[in-house]
This record gives structure tokens, sequence and C-alpha cells, in this order.
């Protein structure tokens, strides 16, 4: 096996090791890297929905309320039904995305919480200090990334949720009194959700990957060409002219020049070696005759 063949499969084994530690690295880091991207344009979508909420609330509510009759009541005066209104026109260009206002104790039975919902916001409720959550969880989508936010009771909330006297008699009729009362001002009552499958953020890390293996391919075959041609040029290719001289030196062949020394690495130091020991020989070859 000729040496250069041997330095190849070296290093093919360095640079194929090196690869897959570095490929296995980079994979997880561009993993949580797109998590995160996705983390992002989720809390994104939820200060939007706050905004939405809360501008409802400051705003448009008090002005709906000036102009509609007395125990009316109109759901566009609802923080909540603004906020998912408002989320439909980004689910249009997000359609991976999904937002839910999930209560533990709805007037409209449509944001009542899931199980696992309610266990959200069960641990929003213990953990006040956290403005946000996120985790994993399994879905008919597969697995699914959340953000979750606290939605706390505040005072325009407790006319339509404290007792049902209180409220809008329109509201009444249209969802009954039996649920979406009680509620104490301060209090956690329901979270912000976005949702997004775990396959967005890993369908964006596997494209990175795929672009990053193939700037990795290309780098390994020209380090290996590069390092190719230097050890052909600075080892092999000396070697072999010290060789083939040897070789014509050993059949009888007396104009055979001297091999030129270049530099002072080992290579010349094996090439002037040779020098000297072909001229003791012509001199002990001379004694002899």
């Amino acid at each position: 096996m000729r040496l250069l063949t041997k330095f190849n499969l070296i290093l093919v084994l360095l640079l194929g090791v090196c690869g897959l530690i570095i490929a296995e690295l980079a994979y997880t880091f561009l993993i949580n890297n797109a998590r995160r991207e996705v983390l992002e344009e989720a809390q994104l979508m939820m200060a939007n929905a706050k905004s939405v909420r809360d501008y409802t609330a400051d705003e448009v509510a008090p002005l709906l309320e000036q102009g509609s009759k007395a125990n009316s009541f109109s759901p566009e005066t609802v923080p909540a039904f603004s906020a998912l209104a408002t989320f439909q026109h980004l689910h249009d260009k997000y359609p991976d995305y999904e937002y839910h206002e999930a209560t533990l104790n709805p007037t409209n039975p449509a944001h009542h919480a899931l199980d696992w919902e309610a266990d959200v916001i069960n641990y929003l409720r213990e953990h006040r200090d956290k403005q946000e959550y996120s985790g994993e969880r399994m879905s008919v989508k597969g697995r699914t990334l959340y953000l979750a936010s606290p939605i706390a009771a505040q005072e325009s909330c407790m006319q339509c949720h404290s007792v049902p006297s209180a409220a809008p008699a329109a509201m009444i009729a249209k969802y009954g009194s039996i649920h979406g009362f009680g509620w104490k001002q301060g209090s956690v009552v329901a979270a912000q959700i976005v949702s997004v499958p775990m396959s967005l953020p890993v369908q964006i890390a596997n494209q990175a990957f795929h672009r990053l293996l193939i700037y990795l391919i290309i780098a390994i075959l020209a380090t290996m060409i590069a390092l190719d041609i230097g050890v052909y040029y600075i080892v092999i290719r000396p070697l072999q002219l010290v060789s083939d001289t040897a070789d014509r030196v050993s059949k009888g062949e007396k104009a055979v020049p001297q091999l030129a020394v270049r530099g002072r690495d080992e290579i010349a130091k094996v090439t002037a070696s040779f020098n000297r020991m072909r001229v003791s020989l012509e001199k002990a070859l001379k004694l002899l005759g």
C-alpha cells in the first residue's frame, strides 16, 4: 500500500470522526436555535394579542358600551374576542401556529380549558412571578411546543364575571348564569396559549443542517486535496527522487547527479545523508578498484 493511500485512510478516519462529532453538536445547536426562533415568534404573537386585549378593554369597549342599550351585550367588547379575531388574520401567514385563550371557568364554552391547559393555568397560579411558561406536549399533530402567558382578572372583568346579577341581561340570555362567574380580581383565571408543532423547528433545523453538511463535506474534500498535494510535493516526491537515485546507483550508473538539498527539514536531512553516503560509496569503490 502506498504512503499516500495510507495517509488518506488515516485522514478519512480522523476527519470522519471529527465530522460526526461536529455534525452531532451542530444539529443539537440548530434544533435549540430553531426552537428559540419559534418561541420568539410565539412571543411576538402573544404580545400582539395582549396589545389587542388591552386596547379593546381600555378604548373600544367603553365606546361600544356608551352607544349600546342598557343591559345589551356585544362580543366585540370582550378582549378575548378581539384577540382571537386578530389572530385569525395572522394565522393565514403562520398556519402552523394556534392561539387559544383557555379559561378555567369561562362564560363562553369555546374558551374552556382542556386538561393540559388547566394544568398550565394552575401552574401559573402557583408561580405568580412567571409571566411566561413554555413546554412540550403530545397532540394529534405529534410533539407540540407551547408558550403560555397568564391572564389575571381585572377590575373591568368584574362587571361580567363577579355575580350573575351584575352581568348584562343579554349576556345571561346568550350564555346562561351558571358558568363564568365567581372570578376574583387579581387572580389568574385564564392563559394565552400559543401552540406550534415541533415539526416546524425540526424542519427549520433540518434545512440548515443539510446546508451545513454540504459545506462540511466540501470543506473536508478541499482539505484532503490540499493536504494530499502538500504531502506529495513535500514528502513523497523528494523521497521518490531519493529512491530512484538509489536504484540507479545500485545498478552501477556512474553519471547520476547529486540530489538538490532544499531547506532544513527531515526530508532535506535524508537527502543530504544520501548524498554523503553516495560519495563515501564511490570512494570505497575506487579504493577497491
